[in-house]
């Protein structure tokens, strides 16, 4: 499925080039056909031109229907699917940050008093471009439950999609959650549903693309998933 999204993606203008021609082909065929057809005599010569133009009329619509499904795939299907683009993981940064800061924290016992249940790399807003890449809501350390409205920013130079994901703190891998091939500047990306998550803490991260396939640093947010087991 990811190598021919890539194939549709990666021959888009071509694609459409190509059904350019065929569809200007088919249309002058079909006008001709029309024409032999009123200006026909004889039986046999309007069948004859019928076919033709019923022939040419059905090619349009076959090009047409190519057409919006290149559309479809490059456009909202694509964007959707991570495998599709080259994208640099998010959890490297992040795995980087906890190789050079939890030394520090096995020195200082006392901030490891004040929060036990997390390390540094666990913690704190990173990447955050205000106005180029950027989640205002939820804010980072706050408590959300159930379906949630995640709003920000995607606005980066040559735009080309977004795409936020979720995980545990002590897990490595990401989970794409929602992705989206519009520019956002302080609206919403999309409803995050919480209710299935187990309670506890997760980390949430913006990714942009640029329409190259190049992405920037994703803006992570760490917050708290709650519900009635979930301790105080």
């Amino acid at each position: 499925m990811e190598d021919a999204l890539r194939f549709f993606r990666a021959l888009d203008v071509w694609i459409y080039l190509g059904l350019a021609f065929l569809g200007a082909y088919a249309f002058r065929k079909m006008i001709q056909a029309w024409q032999e057809l009123r200006g026909a005599a004889f039986g046999l010569e309007r069948e004859s031109a019928q076919t033709r133009l019923n022939r040419s009329a059905s090619l349009l619509v076959m090009l047409l229907a190519a057409a919006i499904v290149e559309f479809v795939l490059v456009s909202y299907i694509a964007p959707a699917v991570p495998g599709v683009y080259a994208l640099a993981t998010p959890t490297i940064d992040l795995l980087a940050t906890a190789t050079t800061t939890l030394p520090a924290v096995a020195t200082e016992p006392a901030a490891a008093v004040l929060t036990p249940t997390l390390t540094v790399e666990q913690t704190g807003v990173s990447g955050c471009i205000p106005g180029q890449i950027e989640i205002t809501q939820p804010v980072e350390g706050s408590d959300i439950s159930a379906s949630i409205t995640i709003s920000g920013t995607a606005n980066i130079p040559n735009f080309g999609f977004y795409k936020l994901e979720m995980k545990r703190p002590e897990e490595s891998n990401w989970l794409t959650i929602l992705a989206g091939n519009e520019v956002k500047q302080n609206s919403s990306l999309g409803v995050w549903n919480t209710g299935l998550l187990p309670p506890g803490y997760h980390q949430l991260s913006l990714v942009v693309v640029d329409n190259q396939g190049q992405s920037r640093p994703p803006c992570v947010v760490q917050v708290r998933v709650i519900n009635e087991q979930t301790p105080p």
